[in-house]
């Protein structure tokens, strides 16, 4: 089985800030700071992360997060529609129904959701949870929550072909020798596979 050393790690996540690929919704250095200093974030960006993570499924980062500024600025702009009012808006900036009423819901209900969640006290049942919101499911789930500060990673086909080749401890491995939190280690080696830096 190969293995990825922390320096190969380093180069890659170098590599990356270098060529400006350094983000998900947040900055890499944001990502880490959040699982660095975890802080329960306000209903307003619970709901940003959790609108992200359904328009991430499917699409380009670079276009999941275009259409994401687009929402989130309507949505940050209107206080008084109701939700039919809301859905016939979004519709408008991204013809996709199933993802519209998801965001109306989430966006709706975003401090229920957000207080609902940090009412719970384990990483298992945060994850249970957020893996029934609309549009969430249980991989889906995880970068949710690695982008609310857990610590985290997303078992995505690019993350379960990475641990094909170097081992189910692979998180666990480069977490103890770089000293990161795995939610970060994650960002960078996604990052390093979608731009073909690894796995091409």
């Amino acid at each position: 089985m190969s293995h990825l050393s922390k320096e190969e790690f380093f180069r890659l996540e170098q590599r990356l800030i270098d060529g400006g690929y350094d983000s998900d919704l947040d900055s890499f250095a944001t990502i880490k700071e959040k699982l660095r200093n975890k802080n329960p974030v306000s209903k307003d960006e619970f709901a940003r992360q959790a609108i992200y993570v359904v328009l991430a499924g499917g699409f380009s980062q670079k276009t999941a997060k275009k259409i994401h500024n687009e929402v989130m600025n309507f949505l940050n702009e209107q206080s008084t529609m109701n939700n039919e009012q809301l859905f016939g808006s979004l519709i408008k900036i991204f013809n996709n129904k199933n993802k519209i009423n998801a965001i109306v819901k989430l966006w709706e209900n975003r401090a229920a959701f957000r207080d609902a969640y940090y009412r719970l006290g384990d990483l298992e049942s945060k994850l249970g949870f957020l893996a029934t919101l609309p549009h969430i499911g249980k991989i889906t789930a995880n970068h949710l929550a690695r982008n609310l500060g857990e610590n985290v990673f997303k078992r995505d086909v690019w993350i379960e072909r990475l641990l094909a080749r170097y081992g189910e401890d692979l998180f666990d491995r480069l977490e103890a020798e770089t000293g990161l939190p795995r939610g970060y280690i994650d960002v960078v080696l996604w990052k390093s596979c979608q731009n073909g830096l690894i796995l091409r």
